[in-house]
């Protein structure tokens, strides 16, 4: 889009807000909202924009960029300058929000949020001894890029410090060591520590929902599954495999002479001044144990509900059916969908001095101030169903349950339901109508789901198409008729570069359907219709479906064909 500017000198004194509007990148209704929200919070106007959806920030940077005689880059499209970025430590990075991307014969070239602010600018020049020039980057640019330029190096060199450790271990001296003699004293070696703390870190800081260690005939490879898909990281010689499982072991509560069969522990891990909850499963293999790391919670904070990134029609579903002050509000998708999140949304909207909110969760994946979390224990006797019956003594006013997994723990929560309580659960069925088949099938009874339930969100979590390699193009008849277009829309869909890893995909994103239990559904479940029937309804009452909200976003963009049809093909 061009710009209508009249000079880089007129620019500078005209408000962001009024460029913004110049290059019709909003409206002036948008313009007058943000300026009203912005005096309420006291934050930024292109911070305001960027949280209300009006604009990208890549779209303000842009217009600041122009605005302030400053280059913008695209840290994504750069390669990775290690002499640079040995000039700043990474934690100084991350504290400032900038990244030192290239060293030259002029000096260092540092991407920042803020390119006015001098005092930073001299405190880089002092700390890394050289000329300093600014260029412009989003804040998401250089956060998700600091572990990539900083975090490769360290993987290396602790991978490398392991590989030496054992090099010179051969996979036939290794069958007659007794690891369990001397381990306590082999496993704080400060090769396997340094490198145990570097995979943890890099897991969290990237993002990582689950680390897999796996023993290989010859090495061990270390591979974690990034927004859904597994990314191979790193690989460490096999000799170093009994000492990287030990150390492991140790830091989650596991025995370590016990390798013949699965072992479950927990790693609080603490890192940047908060604690990450770590669940540590161990497998044996024929080459040795497996094992898995989930991450739980991370360093992110829990997302508002304005962030879940729905629809606006059902953002409004939501919003009426969090009004309800008793019932049943499920959440609803397979494992890893994020239902978690979206129940963590709606407890940190509700958190109040004035309710008592109580959850029974397995595990505790965040933890909130001003809950009352409770920890399931099955071997201790606190199940869900357990857990219930006391919290129903404990007075709230909302309940959580991690998840309604049993008859009993579906009773319990029913009842609570219909006594007063408003409860929040997930449960398993592939959409949101198909609940209140599910809880039938538990052996509540129609007239009860119909009285307790309040509504249903089913979700899915799709990958975005990297916005830097996205490929257009027009669909074919089979694609216009899968999608039931009648004219020719371009589309996109993945190419793969070196800022997405050649997949295609960066990031992903949430699709919902939003089933709002009203007076006519209720009658229709007391009278135990067919779900294919109530499901008609809800349409015709407004629901979007999965595959119609995941469809908008591939009208937009935002994913692709391939995507939807993963996403959708079983509902």
């Amino acid at each position: 889009m061009g710009m209508p500017m009249n000079g880089p000198q007129g620019q500078k004194n005209i408000p962001i807000g009024k460029l913004l509007l110049m290059n019709g990148l909003i409206t002036v209704d948008q313009l007058e909202y943000a300026l009203k929200i912005q005096k309420q919070k006291g934050k930024k106007l292109g911070d305001t924009l960027i949280e209300l959806g009006y604009i990208q920030e890549q779209d303000l940077m842009r217009i600041l960029s122009s605005r302030l005689k400053v280059e913008y880059v695209e840290i994504g499209k750069r390669e990775v300058d290690r002499e640079a970025t040995a000039l700043l430590k990474r934690d100084y990075c991350e504290m400032h929000t900038v990244l030192p991307i290239e060293l030259n014969e002029k000096g260092l070239v540092v991407a920042t949020v803020d390119p006015m602010n001098f005092f930073l600018s001299d405190d880089i020049r002092v700390k890394s001894g050289k000329p300093i020039r600014f260029v412009l980057a989003t804040k998401e640019d250089i956060e998700s890029h600091i572990p990539e330029w900083y975090s490769g190096e360290e993987s290396d060199e602790a991978s490398e410090s392991v590989n030496q450790e054992f090099a010179e271990f051969d996979e036939s001296e290794m069958e007659q060591v007794d690891l369990g003699d001397q381990l306590k004293s082999e496993i704080d070696n400060a090769p396997i520590v340094k490198f145990v703390n570097n995979v943890i870190e890099t897991a969290i800081k990237t993002g990582t929902s689950d680390i897999h260690i796996e023993p290989q005939k010859e090495v061990t490879r270390i591979r974690m599954r990034i927004d859904g898909q597994m990314v191979e990281k790193m690989e460490i010689k096999a000799a170093a495999h009994g000492n990287l499982s030990a150390r492991i072991k140790i830091m989650s509560g596991m025995d370590i002479a016990e390798k013949r069969i699965p072992q479950d522990g927990r790693i609080e891990y603490k890192m940047e001044g908060r604690q990450v909850d770590l669940r540590v499963s161990a497998l044996p293999t024929v080459y040795g144990e497996k094992i898995v790391i989930r991450v739980l919670g991370g360093i992110g904070t829990v997302l508002s509900i304005d962030q879940l990134g729905m629809s606006e029609k059902n953002l409004e579903f939501f919003r009426s059916i969090l009004k309800s002050p008793n019932g049943i509000i499920l959440v609803c998708g397979p494992t890893g969908s994020g239902k978690s999140t979206t129940l963590y949304s709606v407890l940190s909207e509700i958190n109040d001095p004035t309710i008592n909110t109580v959850t029974v969760e397995d595990p505790v994946e965040y933890k909130l101030d001003g809950l009352n979390q409770v920890q399931v224990n099955a071997k201790a006797g606190m199940t869900f169903a357990a857990a219930l019956r006391s919290i129903l003594r404990q007075d709230p006013d909302v309940i959580m349950i991690g998840e309604i997994r049993d008859d009993e723990t579906a009773q319990i929560a029913v009842k609570a339901a219909i006594t007063g309580h408003v409860v929040l659960s997930t449960i398993h069925t592939n959409d949101a109508v198909g609940a209140v088949g599910r809880l039938v099938d538990m052996g509540i009874e129609p007239y009860m789901v119909a009285d307790s339930t309040v509504g249903v969100i089913a979700q899915r979590l799709v990958k975005k198409l990297c916005k830097h390699c996205k490929e257009a193009y027009y669909p074919d008849e089979a694609e216009k008729e899968f999608l039931e277009l009648t004219d020719d829309v371009q589309l996109y869909r993945a190419k793969g570069c070196p800022e997405c890893g050649n997949t295609g995909y960066k990031g992903r994103m949430g699709i919902h359907e939003v089933f709002v239990v009203t007076g006519p559904i209720k009658a229709m479940i007391n009278r135990n219709e067919d779900a294919a029937l109530i499901k008609e309804a809800a349409i015709k009452e407004g629901m979007i479906t999965l595959r119609e909200d995941c469809k908008a976003h591939v009208l937009r963009g935002t994913t692709s064909v391939d995507e939807l049809v993963r996403a959708t093909y079983s509902v």
